[in-house]
C-alpha cells in the first residue's frame, strides 16, 4: 500500500471507530451534569434550613406568646440561645440574630429589615416581648454559608457574598 492512501485509510478508520466516544461525551456532559447536582443538592439543603429556622423560631416565638419570656426577663441574648438550643444544633448560635418587635394592631405591623446597602446588618435589632394583647412580630436572621458550584459560580448567590440571608418569622398576639 502506498503511503497516502495507508494516510488516508487510517483517517477514514479513525473517524469511523467509536472507541472513546464515550469518554469524549461525558467529557462534555459531565461538568454541566455535576454542576446541576450541586445545585439542587444545595437548593435542597437550604430549603431544609430554612425550615429548621422556621420550626425553631416559632417554638421559641412561644415562650414570648404565653408571657413566659416577659416574666423571666429574657434578654435577647437569651432569646437567641432559645432558638439556637431548638434547632438540633444545624446553625452556629453566634450567627443567629432575632429582631422582635410590638406593635398594637395587625394592620400597624411592618417587618425589620436588617439590610443596609446591600449588606446584613445584625447590630441594633429590636427586642421588645409586649405585654398582654400586645401583636408581636419575630424575626429570626441568619446567613446560610454557599459554596461555589464545580463551575466556579453560584446562582442563588449573584453578588458573591458567600452567604444567603434565611428568616424565621411569627406573628401573634400576645396571650392575656
Amino acid at each position: 500500500m502506498k503511503p497516502a492512501i495507508a494516510k488516508r485509510f487510517s483517517a477514514r478508520r479513525f473517524v469511523r471507530s467509536g472507541e472513546g466516544a464515550t469518554a469524549v461525551e461525558f467529557a462534555l456532559i459531565a461538568p454541566p451534569f455535576i454542576a446541576l447536582l450541586w445545585a439542587i443538592l444545595q437548593t435542597a439543603l437550604v430549603f431544609f434550613a430554612q425550615q429548621v429556622l422556621q420550626t425553631a423560631t416559632l417554638q421559641a416565638a412561644r415562650q414570648i406568646m404565653t408571657g413566659q419570656a416577659q416574666s423571666a426577663n429574657m434578654t435577647q441574648a437569651q432569646f437567641q440561645q432559645l432558638v439556637c438550643n431548638n434547632s438540633a444544633g444545624l446553625f452556629s448560635c453566634s450567627g443567629l440574630h432575632a429582631a422582635v418587635q410590638t406593635f398594637t394592631t395587625f394592620p400597624q405591623v411592618s417587618m425589620y429589615n436588617p439590610i443596609q446597602s446591600g449588606h446584613f446588618v445584625s447590630t441594633g435589632m429590636p427586642f421588645s416581648p409586649g405585654a398582654p394583647g400586645d401583636v408581636e412580630v419575630v424575626q429570626v436572621f441568619y446567613q446560610w454559608p454557599v459554596w461555589p458550584g464545580p463551575l466556579g459560580f453560584n446562582l442563588s448567590d449573584p453578588h458573591g457574598g458567600g452567604s444567603d440571608l434565611i428568616v424565621g418569622t411569627a406573628a401573634f398576639r400576645n396571650e392575656p
